[in-house]
């Protein structure tokens, strides 16, 4: 009689762990799908966000370093000029006759764009 009392506290220990273990699993694929909603978000910011916001910032710091004597720019103040002149972080712009001024390479916002040639 004693070991059958034995027994079944063993098998009811088991079986405690047994629920103990799938309640613990469980929980931990809970706790997964509770994120995966913000995965997915953090996702799509990167792909909308992100991405097309480095890709525009490369083309610009392409455009920078290209920079040659004699392209026409436009500034971020919305100045327009012509390079004369480069250094490593400054360029040179000819504004007018006679007046040049020196700018950072990132105050350039863009190349001015070709007039469209009428036929």
């Amino acid at each position: 009689m004693a070991d059958m009392v034995h027994m079944t506290g063993i098998i009811e220990w088991n079986i405690a762990a047994n629920l103990a273990s799938l309640a613990q699993a469980q929980g931990q694929s809970g706790g997964i799908a509770l994120f995966l909603p913000l995965i997915l978000i953090m996702v799509i910011f990167y792909f909308l966000m992100i991405l097309p916001a480095q890709r525009r910032q490369k083309k610009v710091n392409e455009m920078l370093r290209s920079l040659k004597n004699g392209d026409k720019v436009i500034t971020n103040g919305g100045i327009y000029g012509t390079i004369v002149g480069l250094e490593d972080d400054a360029v040179q712009l000819r504004i007018a006759d006679q007046v040049k001024i020196k700018l950072s390479r990132s105050a350039i916002a863009g190349l001015q764009a070709e007039p469209a040639k009428e036929s």
